[in-house]
């Protein structure tokens, strides 16, 4: 087997592979060392990799027995979450050579489950984008077509992984940032329910309404590699108020059927492109020839859901930055820049609305969830557009015009909901672009949401994008 191949086999194959000794930790750091090599200088996903410091961990981990389930695992780190050692820059300059001293929890997690970490990945400036772009590493370019966006804000992450770069990694997703990225270059991931896996350590911290919005989740090319991650990763954080006591379930196949699942090809208000549509609809046929029971269905209160994720995510996310980029605004990125004209344009928020919108918010996810209990696990598309050229910001669907944050509309309802919601690839575009279908269930039922996932992702599978696999 050549190193392209090697690189781009699953996760739980790598391991497998150095588990036999079919592979060492070496040989298998080296072979992603050289993809990188190869190919980041097109891709431009990193924002610190360091081949010495690699090849350091990878001897170290070679002459010593394993030391957990990722022993000798090659990854990445979205530059968001601390990683000690490591750039974690946030794509802002005003953030330049920001090094922690300390790993986030969930890093010191994967440290201990002994995965070899490669480096940080690129993001945009202070995560308010769905392109990964800005002022101090550029911008990160789509494995299936360099003019491209692969997503953001982990879409640098995103992008390592399609292309081989990286076995598997961890983004972070307040408004769809695991997930758009995801189905952008066609891999898997898993925004889970808030605290599953800790946040504590994410930069800048998930509080007040980020504690709901927000979540670190894993990235991977197959939902079996997504689910080893969550597995090592997940477990309370004494220290972490948001991080729930919750055990790790392992729900059966029969199990998992008894979950009725509620589906739907668009929210009625905005378009999506005719092959989304058939991807859903691939994705229930399949769920159904396995033996679940599939509706239609689509929850009355998507749209009073998304307006308050914009109300959190816009409005209070360009609050909460307010103080650090006062005076500093002419080192801003445009991508940046343009978050905050959206922002501008919906006015400040009162401490009345905020206060209105807090409890509004508790008494929507209640009604929400009511009407999930007879369907606790929804399918809805990912985004209404696979991945986008760079700096466009409106398409044509269906004859009907479709503007940038409504394209992605599809993601925002979880976040607004707490809700673990996990990506697959299913389709194709007419350009040869990935689709994928997102699975989204009730808090807390981040196995279930896994389970069902990881069905379609057998029938379906990971592609590796033609850049990956030539010379």
């Amino acid at each position: 087997m050549s190193e392209s191949e090697t690189v781009l086999l699953p996760a739980v194959r790598q391991l497998e592979m150095l588990r036999v000794g079919e592979i060492g930790v070496l040989e298998l750091a080296e072979a992603h060392i050289r993809q990188i090599e190869r190919l980041n200088p097109r891709l431009n996903a990193f924002a610190d990799f360091d081949a010495q410091r690699v090849r350091a961990q990878a001897r170290e981990m070679d002459g010593r027995d394993p030391s957990g389930g990722l022993h000798g695992l090659p990854v990445t780190i979205k530059s968001s979450i601390a990683t000690a050692g490591y750039r974690c820059e946030i794509g802002s300059l005003l953030n330049e050579g920001d090094v922690p001293r300390a790993d986030a929890e969930v890093v010191a997690r994967m440290r201990a489950a002994g995965a070899v970490i490669l480096g940080t990945t690129n993001c945009p400036e202070f995560l308010m984008a769905y392109e990964s772009a800005n002022l101090l590493h550029g911008r990160t370019s789509n494995p299936w077509d360099l003019e491209r966006t692969p997503g953001g804000s982990s879409g640098g992450e995103s992008a390592a992984i399609a292309a081989g770069l990286s076995a598997a990694g961890l983004g972070s997703d307040s408004g769809g940032s695991v997930r758009v990225p995801a189905h952008f270059t066609g891999i898997c991931a898993l925004k889970p329910t808030p605290g599953r896996i800790p946040a504590r350590g994410h930069l800048p911290p998930c509080v007040g309404p980020f504690a709901v919005l927000g979540a670190i989740g894993p990235m991977a090319r197959t939902i079996a590699d997504v689910s080893l991650l969550f597995r090592t990763l997940c477990g309370q954080d004494r220290d972490d108020p948001v991080s729930p006591p919750v055990a790790l379930r392992t729900p059966t196949l029969e199990k998992l059927r008894g979950s009725v699942i509620g589906f739907f090809e668009d929210d009625s208000l905005v378009p999506v492109t005719p092959e989304t549509r058939a991807a859903v609809n691939a994705a229930a046929q399949v769920l159904r020839e396995a033996g679940f029971r599939v509706e239609r269905f689509r929850p009355r209160t998507l749209e009073q859901l998304r307006k308050l994720w914009w109300k959190f995510f816009v409005q209070c996310g360009a609050m909460f930055y307010e103080p650090t980029i006062r005076g500093r605004q002419a080192q801003l990125s445009p991508i940046f820049r343009e978050f905050l004209s959206i922002a501008e344009a919906g006015g400040p928020l009162t401490s009345t609305e905020l206060l209105n919108a807090w409890a509004e918010l508790d008494l929507l996810r209640a009604k929400t969830l009511e009407a999930m209990r007879a369907f606790p696990v929804l399918l809805c598309p990912v985004a209404s557009i696979p991945a986008f050229k760079h700096g466009e910001r409106a398409w044509n669907v269906d004859g009907e015009g479709v503007e940038y944050l409504h394209a992605v509309r599809h993601t925002q309802w979880f976040n607004a909901l707490a809700a673990p919601a996990a990506v697959v690839p299913v389709g194709r575009s007419p350009e040869g672009l990935p689709i994928g279908v997102q699975f989204a269930g009730r808090p807390f039922e981040d196995e279930t949401v896994l389970g069902i996932a990881g069905i379609v992702d057998a029938a379906f599978g990971y592609r590796p994008p033609p850049l990956a696999t030539t010379r």
